[in-house]
C-alpha cells in the first residue's frame, strides 16, 4: 500500500520516515519530496508498505514528530486533470 504523509518536519529524512514506519511493518519505500530548486524538504511524502500499512495509518494519523502533528492516509491516484 502506497501512504501519504503530510506535515512532516523539516528535519526528517528518508531514513527517519522509514524508521518510523517500520515499527509497524515491512517498509518497501520512504520518499520525502523536495523542492527542485532549493532541495528543501516540501513537508510531505511517500512511505510504500507490504503490510501493516493499515496499522501504521491509525497508529500515526496525528502523531506528533518533531513537533508536527503528522497527517498519514492512503494517498490516492494523482488526478489526471
Amino acid at each position: 500500500m502506497n501512504i501519504y504523509v503530510g506535515n512532516i518536519s523539516w528535519g526528517l529524512n528518508d531514513q527517519d520516515l522509514e524508521n518510523i514506519f517500520a515499527e509497524y511493518g515491512t517498509v518497501t519505500s520512504a520518499k520525502i519530496i523536495k523542492d527542485r530548486m532549493t532541495n528543501r524538504s516540501r513537508g510531505f511524502g511517500f512511505v510504500e508498505m507490504s503490510d501493516g500499512a493499515e496499522a501504521a495509518i491509525e497508529a500515526l494519523n496525528g502523531s506528533e514528530q518533531d513537533g508536527r502533528a503528522l497527517v498519514v492516509n492512503e494517498s490516492r491516484p494523482k488526478d489526471k486533470s
